[in-house]
């Protein structure tokens, strides 16, 4: 997680220079882009709290056989995208502080709401990879 906020990181910091000599103006960050890591983190932490209940009882006729995958997989794939997504948040409010143009405190606190929604992503879905495992399980690999 931490190589994923960390490239998120420097990407965030090349992107306003980069689009300021291509284009001539910052990347715009508009509200539903600030929300949307967070919202998109409530996925993996709604399935959290029922999945080691159902989980326990897979060894029975009564479960579907995806149900065992399906969890593990949102969660492995949710993590590092959140982690990548508040690096690449944070590294862009990083380029934004000292700013004196009007838009700069705006533009500065919509990165910081969508680097902590990417990071209460990335917490959901490590609590749903946690949720997910099966007692007994080594995990320490």
């Amino acid at each position: 997680m931490a190589v994923a906020a960390v490239i998120g990181l420097f990407a965030g910091w090349l992107l306003r220079p980069a689009m300021v000599r291509l284009t001539g103006t910052a990347p715009f960050v508009t509200r539903v882009q600030a929300l949307a890591p967070g919202l998109r983190g409530r996925g993996p932490g709604l399935c959290r709290p029922g999945t080691r209940g159902r989980r326990s009882g897979c060894g029975t006729s009564g479960c579907p056989t995806t149900a065992p995958s399906t969890a593990p997989v949102l969660a492995r794939a949710c993590a590092p995208v959140g982690a990548l997504a508040a690096g690449g948040y944070a590294g862009y409010a990083v380029t934004r502080l000292g700013d004196a143009s009007e838009l700069a405190d705006q533009r500065l606190l919509r990165c910081a709401v969508a680097a902590i929604g990417g990071l209460l992503m990335m917490l959901a879905s490590l609590a749903l990879e946690r949720a997910c495992r099966v007692p007994g399980e080594d995990n320490g690999a």
